[in-house]
């Protein structure tokens, strides 16, 4: 990368008590809510939450896109507001809409981001070429007429062309189908092993477990920040999957369950959090009442989304 007055970055990220709000004083909405992490160099960081959780909101602020109204925060050793200039020279951001020129082709968008930031495609392209390589025979397609999987080969390259020190991936997986998804995120472990230090939003839960660590994050605050590992260990509580041909009425019935903190759906089963001393053998006798004959009731190990929905209801 070619700027002027470069200063050395430590190549991390530092976000002190962020806040953000929309629109006016009885219509407020309260986007983030002193949110704070700290990402170090190279660490391949995951924001895991539904939509509206907050997360593109942080992305804009933390890309210099959105001034935050509470808080401070720091990509590269340099302040998101004051140094917004220089920040914009070191990342990368591949926002959740594909964003680039759509009536330009493949190598035309590829060579005007390279343009925009003083490089060339040639200078850069060792660090892209894994990614560029697999649409290179397109490159004289419209992007507008690629695939969703090949729109996000394009916008990753563009994202990467400057080689910056931080890339922000907001939801880059989201409307891809499941192969484009590994594929994507094999690229994004090679990126790492470069030294990049890479933020990536997700609503989906099982891309969790690619990070290196994971902050989840709901209604504009983190929840919980630790290793994909380390958010599960911390789940304390007995999980049972419930299953039975009458799944409607069942989900109620657990729900109205005294042993129970928490049921919810979670795709062919229902899973159920126990409270404190009970077990699945009280769970199979409160059923057996209630007249399921067919029921099956089995002791599961949590995953992430367990452990977000047990924080979303405040349950440990």
């Amino acid at each position: 990368m070619k700027a002027g007055n470069y200063i050395p970055g430590n190549g991390g990220v530092t976000v002190n008590n962020i806040v953000k709000k929309y629109g006016a004083k009885k219509e407020t909405i309260q986007a983030l809510r002193g949110v704070s992490f700290e990402v170090n160099r190279g660490e391949l960081f995951g924001i895991i939450g539904p939509d509206g959780a907050g997360k593109t909101s942080l992305f804009r602020i933390l890309t210099t896109l959105l001034l935050p109204d509470g808080g401070s925060a720091a990509v590269d050793g340099l302040d998101v507001v004051k140094d917004f200039k220089e920040i914009r020279k070191r990342v990368g951001y591949m926002p959740g809409r594909f964003s680039l020129y759509q009536d330009l082709t493949v190598a035309e968008n590829l060579e005007f981001f390279a343009t925009i930031f003083n490089t060339s495609i040639e200078e850069n392209y060792e660090l892209v070429k894994d990614i560029y390589s697999q649409i290179e025979p397109f490159k004289d397609r419209r992007a507008g007429k690629l695939s969703g999987g090949m729109k996000q080969k394009l916008a990753l390259s563009c994202a990467l062309i400057h080689r910056p020190s931080v890339l922000f991936l907001d939801e880059p997986t989201t409307g891809v189908d499941a192969v484009s998804r590994k594929e994507f995120w094999d690229m994004l472990g090679r990126l790492k092993m470069q030294g990049i230090t890479i933020l990536v939003s997700t609503p989906y839960m099982d891309e969790a477990s690619l990070c290196d660590r994971v902050a989840l994050i709901q209604n504009g605050e983190i929840l919980a920040i630790n290793t994909p590992q380390g958010v599960i260990d911390s789940f304390d509580k007995t999980l049972l999957a419930v299953k039975s041909r009458r799944m409607l009425p069942l989900l109620e019935d657990l729900k109205a369950f005294e042993g129970a903190e928490d049921a919810y759906p979670f795709g062919e089963y229902h899973h159920v959090v126990l409270r404190p001393g009970i077990t699945d053998t009280h769970a199979m006798s409160y059923l057996s009442q209630k007249g399921y004959e067919d029921v099956q009731v089995q002791l599961i190990t949590p995953n992430i989304e367990d452990c977000f929905m047990a924080r979303m209801a405040k349950i440990y």
